[in-house]
């Protein structure tokens, strides 16, 4: 190469992925910390992988663009723009938050509708048959209908949109935090999501709709944030202005506290969500479009749920948008009280971490299964859902029936799909206590779950049974190719064994059943995510009971504390398992004991300040760097200096111009007048340029083209000997693709490499230093 030299530093390649592994074991040697006195191993092997699991199908992965590209293009678009085209980009900025709500809350009614009245009407007709004694021809309208509607949601999922599997939380939050993996927030993700949640909640599964909400949320933000599209000639001007990823970030961000609003009719506990969970960078201007975001949600559901107590909304009844009102069971509590709640909440931190570890183990066995094609994963899908109707409707039959209380304000025993009092098998004037759990959708079986001990009574074996069933049917359906959201079966499991230590502590406790139930679900939950705030807020705007804060407080605290000893949260254990390079907030101990130079690696190819095109067009040829240093050396100036960085999509777009010269000289001015900012910019789900499409004479390849308009000339730099540890945080704080590593002393080249998120995943780290000991 004329001007790109090779030299043995770092590759500029965005962050790239890894397998998915179980253990560090092959990469460590039983070697105590003393041994880094030694010099450190100087292996340049890199032995992991460049690809991603998302939704069972591997695929290559990048990084996103969250770091300002200060050039001269981006730098003359600022002093260019008039007071009218910044405030036409707020503008645009508080409408799309305002359509992200409307169409996360529509969404959120839709999807609640349809699953209400689709399971109400299989519900019903079931009911109907087992009323004239028709059993075994009422089970196989049951298991028909739910096989039927999970065959559908299947489908959608194994040959439409693989990555709609699951919950998609931890694909959000891999995408807040800077990884780019394929279809993630594509539309046809938002479509299977969409039916996909509906048909296997419709279906009987132990699974959420809620999960899938904030996916879905993030997803109606990715599409407004698109920036326009020339494929479908929506290219409205205004629209230049979001064409990259630090704004469709803020987007998401909406869009995914949007999601759990409309999940929960929680719009404070959907913006605590996204600061807790989801999001990995967070400013004041953002909590306030989040926050109206969120806002905008819970007055579209208010309304909706007010128009459907007029009977509009078929078999809609109550709503499925889940609102558990426990403030009929009164929050007083002495001192032994809170010893059982001490005790629930080290009972969820313990149950939680073992259905984290269980998941684990099943999602690794599924993986498998999902790899050997779509059939495969249909057919896993109607193993467990038969398993399911088995257990549904099966398990019932072991309740004994029970004699309907007098002075009811409800029928006894219930006519129609919902209600306390399931009648299953039993005569008239009894039900079936358990029935009215396994036999109802899942927002009913927890508003049943909560009804205070003077509505409802629960004996202890039913309770056992459905939490067995529950804990069980949760972790073996989490992992199957449908949508499928961890929150409902985490509640409906906690909330089961919280009532159950409130029926055997009754007659020391104080406090009521129903406090019991939204306890254990508080402690199952805070012991499965390890969320503290967002879910004490989102449970007490579930339940409107402000009394019950001190003690959620103290239940979640403790089952997160004790969860921790044992595992890391589900949705960072899934994170993991799907291969994306996550990067956590803080170091991992042993980065401390390597500095930025130690884990730089491969050849670094470097770019003159006005290169030969044949140059440039070989390295984009042979890497698949994301990024290329630009160096200046004479005769622009006295010494080799660092210009900045180079992005390779703006080096397409600048080749597929073909603005070049026959001479090396500087020639910034002729560009910056040919081309303006937004031909620089991101393209949204369309194709941008590739370097396949570009064609080139020899006598092209011979010419030069000046790199200094589009280069980035304030790149962020850190100095060679920095610890590893302190530029991790440096890059995941700043939100960064590629962090430059400058040398100490003068008299060498201007950079030693460039670190990506890449090169701090652990896997990358401890192949190169096997005697490292990672943190357990």
């Amino acid at each position: 190469m004329d001007r790109g030299r090779e030299v043995k530093m770092d590759h500029s390649r965005e962050g790239s992925d890894i397998e998915i592994e179980g253990s560090f074991g092959g990469n460590t040697e039983d070697k105590e910390f003393s041994s880094l006195r030694e010099p450190l191993l100087r292996n340049r092997k890199n032995n992991t992988s460049q690809i991603a699991i998302v939704g069972a199908n591997v695929c290559p992965i990048e990084s996103l663009d969250y770091e300002i590209v200060e050039n001269e293009l981006f730098k003359q678009d600022w002093r260019s723009r008039k007071k009218v085209e910044i405030c036409q980009y707020i503008f645009l900025k508080w409408t799309f938050a305002l359509l992200i709500g409307l169409g996360t809350g529509l969404v959120g009614f839709f999807n609640n509708l349809a699953v209400e009245n689709i399971a109400g009407f299989k519900l019903l007709l079931t009911n109907s048959l087992m009323l004239k004694d028709k059993y075994y021809l009422a089970f196989a309208l049951y298991a028909g209908c739910n096989l039927i509607l999970a065959i559908a949601a299947a489908v959608l999922c194994a040959y439409v949109a693989p990555a709609a599997a699951g919950s998609g939380i931890p694909e959000v939050k891999a995408y807040l935090n800077g990884v780019d993996a394929p279809s993630i927030l594509a539309p046809t993700t938002l479509f299977v999501k969409i039916f996909g949640s509906i048909f296997g909640v419709a279906a009987g599964f132990v699974v959420g709709k809620e999960g899938p909400m904030v996916h879905t949320g993030a997803c109606i933000a990715s599409l407004l944030g698109q920036g326009g599209s020339r494929k479908y000639h929506l290219t409205w001007k205004w629209l230049r202005y979001f064409k990259n990823d630090r704004d469709r970030r803020d987007l998401v961000t909406c869009g995914a506290a949007a999601g759990v609003a409309a999940a929960f009719r929680a719009p404070v506990g959907g913006v605590l969500f996204a600061l807790e969970e989801a999001a990995s960078w967070w400013r004041s201007a953002l909590l306030w479009r989040t926050f109206f975001t969120t806002a905008v949600v819970a007055v579209v559901l208010r309304g909706f749920i007010e128009f459907c107590r007029t009977g509009e909304c078929g078999l809609f009844g109550q709503g499925g948008l889940i609102m558990f009102d426990v403030s009929s069971a009164k929050a007083t509590y002495n001192t032994a009280d809170l010893l059982a709640v001490v005790f629930l909440g080290v009972l969820g931190g313990i149950l939680g971490s073992f259905y984290n570890y269980c998941i684990d183990k099943v999602l690794r066995t599924y993986s498998i299964i999902n790899e050997r094609g779509p059939s495969f994963k249909i057919l896993l899908v109607i193993i467990i859902s038969f398993l399911t109707s088995c257990c549904s409707y099966g398990l019932p039959w072991l309740a004994p029936c029970i004699p309907c209380p007098t002075h009811l304000s409800e029928i006894c025993p219930t006519e129609g799909r919902s209600g306390n009092y399931k009648n299953f098998q039993c005569p008239p004037n009894y039900y079936n206590d358990l029935a009215s759990l396994f036999f109802n959708t899942n927002d009913d079986a927890i508003r049943n779950l909560l009804t205070s001990s003077t509505e409802k009574k629960f004996k202890l074996a039913p309770l056992l049974v459905f939490f067995v069933a529950t804990y069980g049917l949760g972790i073996i359906t989490y992992g199957i190719a449908i949508p499928s959201g961890l929150f409902i079966p985490v509640i409906l499991a906690g909330a089961s064994y919280g009532r159950l230590v409130g029926n055997l502590l009754g007659p020391l406790s104080s406090l009521d059943v129903a406090l019991f139930a939204l306890l254990g679900a508080a402690s199952f939950l805070g012991g499965t995510m390890r969320m503290t705030v967002s879910l004490c807020v989102i449970l007490l705007e579930l339940t409107n009971d402000l009394l019950m804060l001190p003690l959620m407080m103290l239940v979640l605290l403790i089952s997160k504390t004790v969860a921790d000893c044992f595992n890391r949260g589900v949705y960072d254990q899934i994170v993991k398992l799907k291969g994306l390079p996550y990067m956590e907030a803080h170091a991992e101990p042993y980065m401390r004991n390597l500095v930025a130079s130690d884990v730089v690696s491969g050849p670094l190819i470097a770019f003159s300040g006005v290169e030969r095109v044949g140059n440039i067009l070989h390295a984009l040829k042979i890497t698949g760097h994301n990024g290329f240093p630009v160096i200046d050396e004479p005769p622009f100036t006295e010494a080799p200096e660092l210009c900045g960085l180079v992005l390779r999509s703006h080096l397409l777009v600048l080749l597929k111009e073909k603005k070049f010269t026959k001479e090396r000289g500087m020639t910034g001015s002729g560009i910056l007048s040919m081309f303006k900012a937004h031909d620089f910019a991101k393209a949204g789900s369309g194709k941008g340029v590739k370097l396949e499409d570009l064609e080139f004479s020899e006598e092209d390849m011979e010419m030069y083209v000046d790199l200094h308009p589009i280069t980035n000339t304030s790149p962020y730099t850190v100095v060679e000997t920095m610890s590893l540890a302190k530029a991790a945080v440096l890059f995941r704080e700043l939100g960064l693709r590629h962090l430059c590593v400058v040398p100490k002393t003068p008299g060498r080249p201007p950079i030693v490499g460039i670190l990506t998120r890449h090169d701090f995943v652990p896997e990358h780290i401890l192949g190169l230093y096997p005697h490292m000991k990672p943190h357990k």
